[in-house]
């Protein structure tokens, strides 16, 4: 997963633009020099940039620069948030008991913080019937979730039935 860096002579570019660990900007040097530069510090000549023209390459400590980028690559991880998408299914006749349990369960992941999709599943002739009687049949449902939520996609018609979503507002 991680990117392979090229450090000291595993670096091919002629000239590169080097930048020491502070940040200063030493200017365009052929690879040599920069390598005896990064050398007379103690440090590794790490290229940077490679794409850039000319390469970017960076004195300083090959273990900090490594240490840095897995720090960068954590937090970016744990800044990114992860939702699942529970799903639940009725029908047209499904009963009001078995609704109400159903909208329990929507109104349990909701609080837990995933989006829940909600599945009118039609069969035979239910697919044909008029759209405003379909959402109709769909708003039973919603009316019984207990939680605040806001509707993420309006109800939209598939080969199966109708399917809306729905999250926590």
């Amino acid at each position: 997963m991680a990117i392979r860096v090229k450090i000291n002579h595993q670096i091919k570019a002629p000239e590169l633009r080097i930048i020491t660990a502070d940040g200063e900007n030493l200017g365009v040097m052929g690879l040599s020099k920069a390598l005896e530069e990064a050398r007379t510090r103690g440090l590794d000549l790490i290229e940077i940039s490679p794409n850039a023209n000319p390469p970017i390459g960076k004195i300083m400590d090959y273990g900090k620069y490594q240490y840095d980028e897995k720090k960068k690559v954590k937090s970016a991880r744990s800044r990114t948030q992860t939702t699942e998408v529970k799903s639940v299914q009725v029908k047209i006749g499904t009963g009001e008991h078995d609704l109400t349990l159903k909208a329990k369960r929507v109104s349990e992941w909701l609080a837990e913080g995933n989006r829940v999709k909600i599945d009118l599943f039609l069969v035979g002739r239910s697919k044909y019937m008029d759209l405003n009687f379909l959402k109709e049949r769909l708003e039973r449902i919603l009316k019984l979730i207990t939680v605040d939520y806001k509707i993420a996609q309006e109800a939209v018609k598939g080969p199966k039935g109708l399917t809306i979503y729905v999250e926590k507002k």
